[in-house]
């Protein structure tokens, strides 16, 4: 489950209408509004193509002048990536140390070589 926040932008004489339109609920989940025309909205899909498709849909509605994602939060890709770490047996022991400074990263990849 993938859960985003949305903030459009309309001209402030459009939002009343906006907002009417956003409360049916066929794209997104209206959450607030001010009038200045800036409205958040949340969505609620099972991937990132789902989420894509939808903020389109927002940015395509009359007198939408944005339509930016701002937030998003994928619990599928959250898990994965939690397994991935819960798998890696050599998390270097400075990592967990709180006193650490980025002095302590020991970087051995090479970028083009460059190093």
């Amino acid at each position: 489950m993938n859960i985003s926040s949305i903030v459009i932008q309309c001209t402030p004489e459009y939002v009343e209408g906006l907002v009417t339109e956003l409360k049916k609920g066929e794209i997104a989940e209206y959450q607030i509004h001010d009038e200045l025309g800036r409205i958040i909205v949340i969505l609620e899909e099972d991937g990132v193509e789902g989420e894509v498709a939808k903020l389109k849909q927002l940015q395509a509605l009359p007198h939408v002048l944005s339509a930016d994602m701002v937030f998003s939060y994928a619990e599928d890709e959250l898990e994965a990536e939690r397994d991935k770490l819960e798998k890696v047996d050599s998390i270097p022991d400075w990592m967990n140390d709180p006193d650490a400074t980025f002095n302590d990263i020991k970087y051995n990849g090479d970028l083009k070589g460059r190093f």
